[in-house]
């Protein structure tokens, strides 16, 4: 019995099988499968209004604090240094006229007591000539002679040689004098001293480098323009003389984790187009940059910060400001428009920067401009802003969307 039963299971499951699908087919005869609707569904994008400003262009550059005015010391005569002012080290302040260093005077002392002598003694040789020129003039006219005596007869050229010995020796006073006044190292300016090269008791002779300085009354940043750049900005010419209205500049520098800013002003231009880089350099003023001379309430600003800085361009009216992946290299912009479709728009770039594009014409203020990357971008296509309220209608469109996604899958 049991080997029947192996034998005619197998043929008993194929005959049932038929049987299955035979029953299956005459039931669903004459039914056809539902057509759904196709619908179109809306592509999710994000978006942000564009909006419409009047400002002015800001122009950034970059440079070092350099001083103003920048002196080496050296010394014009010779002799020992005997005596160094306590300011007179890498950082110390002076005021104009403060004594930095004293050489020894000692020499230069006797030479002008020497030179003082030999004045007085030239004087006193021009006063007997005149007054033997004079006994001449008198002793001629005594004699009761005519006409009027000779040169040699009042003793003129001698005269006249007294008169130049009494010069030579008036100058011989005064370089005596610059001599002793020069043993003594001064700068007409209140400042810093940057480098000290010599000490108490070193001996120096002229042409000796003593030290470095700078005045801090100001200080000044060399900042590169491109020809671009300098366009958007009203750079002073050699004969304007309002500084009122030369270009503010705002300086920048990180500190320790820290932003620290100054403000400065546009001063001057070098006047030349630099032939390697092809940029011209416009020059920033910083008044009192170390706070010393009570000119200014500004932090500190140390010569050879480097900074950054936004100088204050031209104003430009009513244009759309807008981030600059937004602008494409075509100069066209994605927009929605009020229907939610794609557009296209070609726009006139007034400026492009880094991170900004200022646009005059092409997008309306409060216009929705695309700002997701789209692969293909085709006119027309249905758009759903994200975050934005979306209608009925839009919301059926999309379920269908996601239901016929579902059945064809």
């Amino acid at each position: 019995m049991r080997k029947w039963l192996k034998k005619l299971l197998p043929a008993f499951l194929v005959i049932a099988s038929f049987v299955i699908v035979i029953v299956l087919v005459g039931i669903n005869k004459g039914k056809r499968p539902e057509r759904k609707q196709e619908a179109q569904g809306a592509l999710l994008v994000e978006a942000i209004p564009a909006e419409q400003r009047s400002l002015n262009f800001i122009v950034r550059s970059q440079g070092t604090v350099r001083p103003r005015t920048e002196t080496t010391l050296v010394s014009e005569v010779s002799g020992k240094v005997v005596s160094v002012s306590p300011d007179f080290v890498a950082g110390g302040f002076f005021h104009e006229g403060d004594v930095l260093l004293q050489i020894d005077p000692s020499d230069y002392q006797t030479a002008l007591k020497r030179a003082e002598a030999s004045l007085a003694s030239r004087r006193a040789n021009l006063a007997d000539e005149q007054a033997r020129s004079e006994q001449a003039l008198r002793d001629w006219r005594n004699l009761g002679r005519k006409g009027e005596p000779s040169d040699l007869v009042l003793r003129k050229p001698q005269l006249q040689d007294a008169l130049a010995g009494v010069s030579a020796a008036e100058a011989d006073v005064e370089k005596a004098r610059r001599d002793l006044q020069r043993t003594r190292i001064t700068v007409p300016y209140d400042g810093l001293v940057r480098e000290k090269l010599v000490d108490i008791g070193q001996y120096v002779t002229p042409g000796t480098r003593l030290g470095v300085s700078f005045a801090v009354d100001t200080a000044e940043v060399r900042l590169p323009l491109s020809r671009d750049d300098a366009s958007f900005l009203r750079l002073p010419s050699p004969l304007d003389t309002d500084e009122s209205a030369f270009p503010e500049v705002t300086l920048t520098a990180s500190e320790a984790g820290l932003q620290h800013s100054w403000q400065a002003r546009i001063i001057r231009t070098e006047g030349v187009v630099d032939e390697s880089s092809r940029v011209i350099y416009a020059v920033a003023q910083v008044v009192d940059p170390y706070g010393l001379l009570g000119k200014s309430s500004q932090e500190e600003l140390k010569i050879g910060t480097f900074v950054s800085a936004e100088i204050e361009g031209v104003r430009a009216k009513d244009v759309i400001v807008l981030p600059r992946y937004v602008l494409h290299s075509d100069n066209t912009v994605q927009v929605a428009n009020a229907d939610r479709e794609l557009e296209i728009r070609h726009v006139k770039v007034v400026r492009a920067e880094p991170h900004q594009v200022y646009i005059s014409e092409g997008v309306a203020d409060g216009e929705l401009i695309v700002t997701t990357t789209l692969e293909a971008p085709i006119p027309g296509t249905r758009l759903a802003i994200s975050g934005e309220e979306t209608t009925a209608e839009a919301m059926q469109t999309v379920e269908e969307t996601v239901a016929a996604a579902g059945d064809a899958q």
